[in-house]
C-alpha cells in the first residue's frame, strides 16, 4: 500500500538533515551500549539561565498558556525591538519583527515569501544544512558560492559579484557562521553590501543566531550598514545564546511588506509561538548577560583546547573560528587512504562513519555543508568528551595509511 503513495515531488527531493542523522546514528549506538562521544550537534551544553526558567515557570504558574498574537506578544516584540537598537543601531517598530517557532523557522518563512520558481538563492559554502533545502522548497534554486580554508571560508566580493544574476533573489550570509565558526569583519561586509548596492533587485537574509557567542571578533549586523536595511531579513533567536534550543523560539525583523507577508504563512501554518517560550524569551532580552558571558568564556577555553590539538595532527588546516561553537578542518588530505579494515576512505563521509565506527567519535561530513573537504567539529561539549574525543581522532587518523 504505502509503496504506492505519491508525494509532493519539492518534499521527496528534500535531503534530511544530516546533523540530526548523525546524532540519531550516535544515540542509537549509545543504546547498543558503545562509548560514542557525540560532537555532532549544535546546541549548548548549558542549562537555560536561571532568570529565563523561572519567566517560563512563572507562565506557567500565573495561567499564560493560551494562545497569543499570532505575531508574537507586544511584550516580547518591544523587547526584541528595544535589543536591536541597543546592540545593532536598528531602529524597527514592533510590527517589523515577527516572533517564530525558532530562527529556523523565520528563515523558511522569509525564503518562501521572498523567491519563486525560476529565481535563485546565492548560499556561500560551507553552508548550514537547511538553506538549500528550504530555497528548493520554495521553488528556487540554490547557487552554491565556494569558498575555501585559504580564506577563512568567507565570500568575497569579487566571488558575489560575479555569482549574481538576472535570476538571483536572495543572498543568505551567516556570521557567526555554522559550520565554521567564521565572523565577517565590519569592513568585509562593507565589501559585500558595495556589491549589493549595484543590484538592486537582491534581497539578503542575514541569519545572526550566533551574535553572542564571539570570541575575536565584532558582530555588526548586515542591516545596519547604509542602504541595506530595506532589502534584509535579519534571523536571530534564542536557542544559542541563551542556551534555550527547547523552548523553540526565534525572530525576524525587516521590511513591514516582508515581514507582514511571512505572519500570513505563519498564520496558517503554525501560529505564534509558545506562550511560555516568549514569556522566558523577554526574561532573556531583558536580563543582565553575565552567564551568557560565562558561557562564551567556556567556549573560548574549549575552542582554544581542539584547535590546539587540531593543529598538531598531520594533514589537518583550520582557521581559528572567531565564534559560534564549531571548527571546519580540511581534511582533504586523508582522502584516498586506506581504513585498518581494508576500506578506502574517498570523503568526508566516509572519514566521518569511519571514526563513528571505529573510534565511536560522532562528527558530521563537509559533504552535508556543501564543502566536502571538510567537517564539522562542535565542542559545546564538556571538556572531558572534548579531550577523549581528541585523542580519538588523533589516533583515528594516525591509523590511515
Amino acid at each position: 500500500m504505502a509503496e504506492s503513495i505519491s508525494f509532493n515531488r519539492r518534499v521527496e527531493s528534500m535531503q534530511p538533515s544530516a546533523t540530526l542523522a548523525m546524532k540519531s546514528r550516535a544515540t542509537a549506538m549509545r543504546r547498543e551500549g558503545h562509548p560514542v562521544v557525540a560532537l555532532s550537534a549544535g546546541e549548548p551544553d548549558f542549562d537555560t539561565p536561571a532568570p529565563i526558567a523561572q519567566a517560563g515557570k512563572d507562565a506557567i504558574e500565573t495561567g499564560f498558556t493560551h494562545y497569543t498574537e499570532n505575531p508574537g506578544t507586544m511584550e516580547l516584540r518591544e523587547a526584541i525591538a528595544h535589543k536591536l537598537q541597543r546592540d545593532n543601531d536598528l531602529d524597527y517598530a514592533p510590527d517589523q519583527i515577527l516572533c517564530s517557532n525558532g530562527a529556523k523557522q523565520s528563515i523558511a518563512l522569509a525564503t518562501h515569501v521572498l523567491c519563486d520558481a525560476g529565481d535563485e538563492v546565492l548560499i556561500p559554502a560551507p553552508y548550514w544544512v537547511s538553506y538549500p533545502e528550504m530555497a528548493r522548497f520554495a521553488g528556487a534554486e540554490p547557487s552554491v558560492v565556494p569558498t575555501g580554508v585559504e580564506d577563512a571560508y568567507k565570500l568575497t566580493p569579487a566571488a558575489l559579484d560575479a555569482a549574481i544574476t538576472d535570476r538571483t533573489r536572495l543572498l543568505i550570509l551567516c556570521s557567526p557562521s555554522n559550520p565554521t565558526g567564521t565572523v565577517y569583519t565590519p569592513e568585509e561586509l562593507e565589501g559585500l553590501a558595495e556589491v549589493l548596492r549595484d543590484n538592486e533587485h537582491v534581497f539578503v537574509l542575514s541569519d545572526e543566531i550566533y551574535e553572542y557567542v564571539l570570541y575575536d571578533a565584532e558582530h555588526r549586523a548586515f542591516a545596519s550598514l547604509p542602504g541595506m536595511k530595506e532589502r534584509t531579513i535579519t534571523v536571530n533567536g534564542f536557542s544559542k545564546g541563551f542556551a534555550m534550543t527547547g523552548w523553540r523560539l526565534g525572530y525576524m525583523a525587516g521590511p513591514s511588506a516582508i515581514v507582514k507577508e511571512s505572519a500570513k504563512v505563519q498564520g496558517q501554518f503554525t501560529s505564534a509561538p509558545c506562550s511560555i517560550s516568549q514569556k522566558a524569551g523577554t526574561a532573556a532580552m531583558q536580563m543582565d548577560l553575565e552567564p551568557v558571558h560565562e558561557m562564551v568564556a567556556a567556549f573560548r577555553e574549549r575552542r582554544d583546547f581542539v584547535m590546539d590539538r587540531l593543529r598538531a595532527m598531520d594533514g589537518v588546516r583550520c582557521p581559528t573560528p572567531e565564534g559560534a561553537f564549531y571548527v571546519y578542518p580540511d581534511v582533504s588530505d586523508y582522502f584516498g587512504t586506506t581504513a585498518p579494515n581494508g576500506e578506502i576512505i574517498e570523503d568526508s563521509s566516509d572519514l566521518c562513519f569511519y571514526l563513528l565506527e571505529d573510534r565511536y567519535v560522532a562528527l558530521v561530513p563537509g559533504t552535508a555543508f556543501g564543502a566536502p573537504n571538510g567537517l564539522r567539529i562542535s565542542y559545546a561539549s564538556s571538556m572531558e568528551d572534548l579531550e577523549t574525543a581528541m585523542d580519538r581522532i588523533d589516533d583515528g587518523l594516525a591509523a590511515l595509511r
